[in-house]
């Protein structure tokens, strides 16, 4: 074996193992948020408790399930998992395969088992415990009998990310839902091409060709494909394996350089800024987005959003910082806070822009109050200037 054969060796086996690695990731990831929708559902469908029912339902589940430290279970994200239970019953036809050996199935049994036999008077919702994968099979495979589109599905657990299903489960005609499987998995398509082509109109596209094969050929020839890492890397795998939000985060190391500086000169300002969060993740209708850095400032009693851009402004930072300050607006806020505000800096080689978001600062008195507290738009510029020289 000669050198040059020991490095392809060793990348090849990182290859393969890595790929292997992440598909038996997505693989638990699917089968675990399918079964918490079937759950769910099934907990609704018997369940006593009516006034629990939809929203107050899920809305319960995420507290007592945050409250056990479980990340990921939030509103959407549970709404998520229920709609993928109802869009594919036909998965629990796939589970016996996929968990049969595995020890966690046993365990849960056992459990279910010692339960059962502790409970002398049980109401339906307390009955359902961990049913055996049979009977989530057989009540799937008669769920299923009305839809004859789709893949197998084992080919949907094996060949889509949880990514994926979460973009196809929108998508209410079951054979517009099917192309796109099937073209998704021919394609290896990354979630982003996915979304693209939907937009796109691809499907409708298609039915509109005469030539549906060379279209198709096309498409793929310059879809961007999925890689190994796309799956680690996305963030509700983060969620799932329970790493670091800053795991999703690719910074350059001018970004890196001037969030650490800027956030160390905001707090030293000395005007009220108490640091709170550091590419902070939040979710909106489905999509992940990122804040920069945010603060709580004291004596404003609001929080202070900033988005380090390093480029110059465009007119899209505004909505998207309008955007995050909404969010605060409804999600995050508590009774006696003031509205968010937030501070867009752009930079590049040639300019530096700082400006301020105030979507939704109706009132005067506060407008001229933050404009005190907060650092001036030529401080900030000045700050960054003298950083990137």
């Amino acid at each position: 074996m000669n050198f040059d054969f020991l490095i392809q060796q060793l990348h090849y086996t990182h290859e393969y193992l890595n790929a292997s690695a992440a598909k038996s990731v997505n693989i638990s990831l699917t089968l675990r948020n399918w079964i918490y929708g079937y759950y769910i559902v099934e907990y609704e469908q018997n369940g006593e408790d009516k006034a629990k029912y939809g929203e107050k339902l899920i809305r319960t589940i995420e507290k007592k399930l945050k409250d056990k430290g479980l990340k990921g279970m939030s509103f959407t994200n549970l709404n998520v998992f229920r709609q993928f239970y109802l869009t594919y019953p036909q998965i629990g036809q796939a589970l016996s395969d996929f968990l049969k050996s595995m020890p966690i199935v046993q365990t849960l049994s056992e459990q279910s088992s010692n339960y059962s036999k502790k409970s002398i008077v049980q109401t339906p919702s307390e009955q359902l415990q961990i049913i055996d994968i049979e009977s989530i099979r057989l009540l799937s495979k008669i769920k299923h009998v009305g839809n004859k589109h789709g893949l197998e599905p084992s080919k949907i657990i094996q060949s889509l990310s949880f990514s994926h299903i979460v973009e196809l489960v929108k998508i209410e005609n079951n054979l517009k839902r099917a192309f796109y499987e099937i073209e998704c998995i021919k394609g290896t398509w990354s979630i982003r091409e996915l979304q693209r082509q939907i937009e796109s109109l691809y499907f409708e596209r298609s039915g509109l060709s005469k030539d549906k094969k060379k279209l198709s050929a096309l498409t793929n020839q310059k879809a961007v494909q999925l890689k190994p890492k796309d799956l680690i890397n996305d963030p509700i795998t983060i969620e799932f394996l329970g790493l670091n939000d800053r795991a999703l985060v690719m910074e350059s190391d001018l970004e890196q350089a001037l969030l650490d500086h800027l956030q160390m000169f905001l707090l030293e300002l000395g005007h009220g800024f108490c640091f709170e969060a550091r590419q902070k993740r939040i979710l909106i209708g489905g999509t992940y987005d990122f804040i920069d850095l945010v603060f709580y400032h004291r004596i404003l009693k609001c929080h202070i959003l900033v988005d380090l851009k390093t480029e110059k402004f465009k007119h899209s930072f505004v909505g998207q910082m309008n955007t995050y300050i909404n969010f605060y607006k409804h999600e995050i806020m508590q009774k006696g806070d003031n509205p968010p505000v937030g501070i867009i800096l752009c930079t590049d080689k040639e300019s530096t822009m700082v400006k301020y978001a105030t979507a939704g600062l109706e009132e005067s008195v506060f407008v001229h109050k933050y404009m005190i507290e907060l650092p001036s738009m030529e401080e900030l510029e000045n700050y960054i200037k003298n950083e990137i020289k």
